[in-house]
């Protein structure tokens, strides 16, 4: 019989949990010296006139896009009515800001200069831009969750009877941020391989599998270094639920480059992407589709490895791995592709025009990247041992309505 959960903060002030917390403070520190680096401009890194978005911006819409997954489980406990998932709600919601302002601090060097955050925010904002607008979205996220967060830790009556009116915005709130995300590649008309309506829904299924996946990894980590008791039920939830959505992105995925070769227009980006590309093609095959997607769904439905929480972490690993491999080849494959200037002529020039654009990262753009995951999860880190972020025991006896006690 599933009884009500108990949070309490982690007590543990011994050198596991320092040593930890130091482990993800390098990351930053490294981070915060890719961060000084760039500023000098971006002369500094891989990026030119032809790539402007590199792998910072890969790892920064990474984590956006995995706040919102993360962010996901609460809303299937407040939203849906699923007890078993209610007592996850606030770590699902501390991790969802904690993501999402890494990844915000990684993408502040796009402006070119910290200066022009302040005029930013001075409501200085172009709102005929897809960017505008993910700018206010990014921001009533921060809000909701604290709001939401207050609903669930609080027991006044007010804080009860806002906690599922709350919790109805926080999904829609999150639903229109990652369909903009999804957006400004899908508005990007000049890029072969961004101009699709598609995008909108890839990247909404697709921050499902990140946020799924890294909520998974942060659970059971947590549980196993703070000795609390975690059961099958809610893993075996997390589980399915990671596999469905990973077959969902395998799905749009395989529309969406059907779709494109279809188009006459687009079998040029096609072939690129899928065959032609060298890295990227390698990529793309072996990285997001063999990696990120088949293996982990073997390591999930094979009924050998039912209940096997080895293979449930390694699936979560490679679903990660192939998420950012997912991210890089449509950021930076979809800019590597020369543009299309004049379709249907052949275009000759000394500038680019007609010519696979290279592009490697430099380390500090690597560093930065990590580096804002990196803080996000040392946001978590300290969460959990300031706050009632953990629940004492997610054992079966203590979430599942329908457990059984062997004898």
């Amino acid at each position: 019989m599933a009884t009500k959960a108990i949070f309490s903060e982690v007590k543990n002030n011994g050198f596991g949990y320092w040593g930890i917390l130091g482990v993800f403070g390098v990351l930053v520190l490294g981070g915060v010296w890719a961060f000084m680096h760039m500023e000098h401009g971006h002369f500094s890194t891989g990026m030119n006139n032809q790539i402007v978005w590199g792998m910072p911006h890969v790892f920064a819409i990474f984590l956006i896009v995995a706040a919102s997954g993360a962010a996901n489980i609460a809303t299937i406990g407040t939203v849906f009515g699923k007890k078993i998932y209610q007592p996850l709600g606030r770590l699902s919601a501390f991790l969802g800001a904690s993501l999402l302002i890494g990844g915000l601090l990684v993408l502040l060097l796009d402006l070119g200069s910290i200066g022009h955050v302040i005029e930013m925010a001075k409501g200085h904002l172009n709102f005929k831009s897809i960017f505008a607008w993910n700018m206010v979205l990014y921001s009533g996220f921060l809000g909701i969750i604290v709001v939401y967060l207050w609903t669930m830790m609080d027991r006044t009556k007010l804080a009860k009877m806002l906690y599922k009116p709350v919790g109805i915005a926080n999904m829609i709130w999150r639903f229109l941020l990652t369909m903009a995300t999804g957006s400004i590649f899908g508005f990007l008309v000049a890029r072969q391989y961004y101009d699709a309506a598609i995008m909108a829904p890839l990247f909404i299924v697709a921050s499902y599998v990140f946020g799924t996946a890294i909520y998974t990894l942060v659970l059971m980590s947590s549980f196993k270094f703070t000795g609390r008791e975690l059961g099958d039920a809610i893993l075996n939830r997390l589980r399915y639920t990671l596999a469905i959505f990973l077959a969902l992105t395998l799905f749009i995925e395989f529309v969406r480059h059907l779709t494109n070769l279809y188009a006459t227009e687009h079998h040029g980006v096609e072939g690129f992407i899928l065959a032609s590309g060298d890295n990227i093609s390698n990529l793309f095959w072996f990285g997001q589709i063999i990696m990120g997607s088949l293996i982990p769904m073997f390591l999930i439905w094979c009924r050998f490895l039912k209940n096997n929480r080895f293979a449930l972490a390694v699936a979560a690993i490679l679903a990660v791995l192939g998420g950012l491999a997912q991210i890089y080849v449509i950021l930076i494959g979809g800019q590597a592709y020369p543009l299309i200037l004049f379709p249907n002529a052949e275009v000759t020039s000394s500038f680019s025009e007609g010519v696979i654009n290279p592009y490697t990262a430099t380390p500090a753009e690597i560093l930065l990247g990590v580096g804002g995951f990196g803080l996000a999860i040392a946001m978590v880190i300290v969460a959990v041992k300031v706050f009632k972020v953990l629940p004492t025991t997610l054992a079966d006896s203590a979430t599942d309505p329908h457990h059984t006690k062997k004898i």
